[in-house]
């Protein structure tokens, strides 16, 4: 069966074999050469940048750009160290495991919070109650300035929105950290321009190519451990405009809702004002491939509150400055 199989053809399997998956139903070829794709571009970083770093956030996508890094260079041995912009929102579940993976591949972690940006005072919320998602950028290009960094290694992919798929594997940043589309470099047999102006750096996504799907499949080949949040689990939550709102004391519910315990799981994971989970059953990576094989809607756009927004926003955002 092809990886990419649609999901009306898939159904016939979903009923027979819902509990029998085993990945050598599914080709690795394909997992294979994102793998050595990924492998290639982190190299290529070390390579060609002198002060480059991994942005780390403990997610699906970072940690298996982490588990990329680990083939490519060892334990012990990768040659930038991991960066994190925190919220001071984020799900402790994530927080943890992002410490105790990074202490296991003796990688230095390195964390600027956006709390440390708003007591400088270079953020300010609208309201207390407002989320501090899109902040980060400040934070990031702080921290760009004060470790000088010239690469930023992230885990974005083209599958994810419109905007995304802009972006190319290496993605040019000005002076002022802002994405101008449309002077991007070609990148045509993959030959990368890596020349950089001072205070220029660049924005590198090696897992450019992958989809959600191809995450899952290579998750579960390689046994890569994730925070339990991406498994099914009892949470309370409301529904609110088409989403389950976890109920928190960040997102409590409103007037009106009724709170109800249901098995969910989360996609993505983020800041805790923005991120929803999705019902779902799902207690193994082979169980989740399955699941999104039948999907018919993006992780972002079934589960991010703050990307229920135009292209052409989510575009001013990055030429702001966010990843």
């Amino acid at each position: 069966m092809n990886a990419r199989t649609e999901p009306e053809q898939l159904q016939p399997m979903l009923h027979s074999q819902s509990h029998a998956y085993r990945p050598d139903h599914l080709s690795n070829t394909h997992l294979d050469a994102l793998e050595e794709e990924t492998i290639f571009i982190l190299r290529e970083v070390a390579a060609a940048f002198e002060r480059p770093t991994l942005l780390f956030s403990g997610g699906k996508d970072s940690l298996v750009m982490l588990k990329c890094a680990e083939k490519a260079f060892g334990v012990g041995r990768i040659p930038y160290p991991l960066l994190m912009i925190d919220t001071g929102h984020n799900f402790h579940e994530v927080t943890d495991f992002r410490d105790s993976r990074a202490k296991e591949l003796q990688a230095e972690l390195i964390v600027r919070s956006v709390e440390d940006s708003m007591k400088r005072g270079t953020v300010r919320l609208a309201h207390p109650g407002e989320s501090r998602n899109v902040h980060q950028s400040v934070t990031l290009l702080e921290a760009i300035d004060e470790f000088r960094f010239d690469a930023l290694i992230g885990g974005a992919r083209r599958d994810e929105e419109k905007a995304r798929a802009k972006e190319r594997i290496f993605s040019h940043r000005d002076s002022f950290g802002q994405w101008q589309p449309k002077a991007q470099r070609p990148e045509l047999w993959t030959l990368f321009n890596t020349r950089l102006q001072p205070g220029e750096h660049f924005r590198v996504f090696p897992i450019s190519n992958w989809t959600e799907l191809d995450v899952w499949q290579y998750i579960d080949r390689e046994n890569i451990a994730l925070p339990s949040l991406y498994y099914t689990h009892k949470r309370d939550v409301v529904e609110r405009k088409g989403l389950l709102v976890p109920v928190t004391e960040l997102t409590p519910a409103r007037e009106g809702e009724t709170v109800e315990s249901r098995d969910v799981r989360f996609r993505t994971v983020g800041d805790i004002t923005c991120t929803c989970p999705v019902e779902s059953m799902a207690a193994t990576a082979a169980d989740i491939v399955l699941e999104t094989l039948a999907a018919d809607v993006s992780e972002r756009g079934a589960t991010r509150m703050d990307d229920k927004t135009s292209e052409a926003s989510m575009e001013k955002r990055k030429k702001d400055g966010y990843f």
